[in-house]
C-alpha cells in the first residue's frame, strides 16, 4: 500500500515537473506587466507637459474669455 503510494506521487511529481501549460501563462503575465509599466512610464513622462500646455491652453482661453465678458 505505501509502496503504490510512493510510485503514485512520484509519478505525479513527474507529470508536474514536465508539464508546461503553466510557463505560457506566465510569460503572458509578464508580457501584460511589462505592457503596463511601459505606459504607465510613458503617461508620467508625458502627464506634466499635457497639464501644462493642454490645459494650461484652455485655463488661459478661458480666463480670457471670462475677463471679456465683464
Amino acid at each position: 500500500m505505501v509502496s503504490v503510494l510512493f510510485s503514485r506521487m512520484k509519478a505525479l511529481s513527474l507529470d508536474f515537473l514536465h508539464d508546461r501549460r503553466g510557463a505560457t501563462v506566465i510569460e503572458y503575465g509578464l508580457l501584460v506587466g511589462l505592457i503596463s509599466v511601459t505606459i504607465l512610464l510613458t503617461l508620467a513622462a508625458i502627464g506634466e507637459t499635457i497639464r501644462d500646455d493642454v490645459f494650461g491652453a484652455i485655463s488661459a482661453a478661458l480666463s480670457s474669455s471670462a475677463s471679456e465678458g465683464e
